[in-house]
């Protein structure tokens, strides 16, 4: 955990503001757990009823949740981006994919220059791997490990622009994702040739990232994007004409059941030999 001493002012405000401050930058994301209270009041020098003062303010201001029996975690704070009635809004708004993946193209491709501009070492190092395992899990063939590496691999880009606002942003963006509000990420791992093409372009993505050309970086981020727009909007187009067909082939089905109207039936064939009867046919 990235924790350093409090060198001045030991109170539980400086405390609180060096932990605010990991969650602002993403270096502490919701989820994480942060270290027993003896070990975090070592690692940040202070004494342990400083660092309880600190931890209760964070937790009144909704940072951090205390589980009882679990530990300490950084709260839910992305999620909280768009709350839960502006999710059930735009998951009810029939736009709203087509504006999603719009505004995406626009936002990635501006993440991508940034991260190009302003990555660390550290930073590349972390692209570098996600690249790597994106290149194992391809080679693997392993279609679920690849959608869980692109959805790393984007929020690793918007950690590398070192901007507060959009990394919560993309963050929140992404989490609508992960959650398949709009569509299955798997949708797009699908077949081969799609596999193929997300893993070449997530790879030039990353290579003009790591070396820092930041107009490369934008113009691949922005055509892959175009891309993912026109698969998921033509994949789902063709998952709504398949239910239609269905249900065409459902009503000739059953259609084909039943007798048509107006039309005799007509009489059983006579026996050879049988007597045929006065006013009978």
């Amino acid at each position: 955990m990235p924790f350093h001493p409090v060198t001045h002012d030991r109170t539980a405000a400086t405390v609180a503001r060096q932990i605010e401050g990991l969650i602002l930058d993403g270096v502490l994301r919701s989820g994480d757990r942060l270290p027993a209270e003896r070990d975090l009041a070592g690692r940040l020098d202070v004494s342990r009823p400083i660092l309880r003062e600190a931890l209760a303010d964070l937790e009144a201001r909704s940072l951090i949740v205390a589980r009882h029996g679990e530990g300490t975690f950084v709260a839910d704070v992305t999620g909280q981006v768009f709350n839960q009635a502006i999710v059930d809004l735009i998951r009810e708004t029939p736009k709203a994919l087509t504006d999603y993946l719009e505004f995406r193209v626009e936002m990635d491709a501006l993440a991508a220059d940034m991260a190009a501009r302003r990555a660390t070492s550290a930073d590349r190092a972390i692209i570098g791997g996600i690249l790597q395992a994106m290149a194992d899990a391809h080679e693997a063939a392993d279609a679920t490990r690849e959608a869980l590496l692109d959805l790393d691999f984007h929020m690793a880009i918007s950690d590398c622009t070192h901007n507060v606002v959009m990394i919560h942003t993309l963050r929140a963006c992404y989490r609508l994702l992960a959650d398949e509000m709009f569509y299955s990420r798997a949708l797009l791992y699908e077949s081969p040739a799609s596999r193929l093409r997300l893993y070449e372009q997530h790879r030039r993505i990353g290579e003009a990232i790591l070396a820092g050309d930041a107009e490369g970086a934008a113009r691949a981020a922005s055509h892959h994007m175009v891309y993912v727009r026109s698969e998921v909007e033509e994949r789902l187009l063709a998952a709504e004409r398949e239910k239609v067909a269905g249900m065409r082939l459902s009503r000739s089905e059953s259609i084909g059941d039943r007798p048509t109207p107006g039309r005799r039936a007509r009489p059983a064939p006579r026996p050879p030999g049988a007597t045929r009867l006065r006013g009978t046919p």
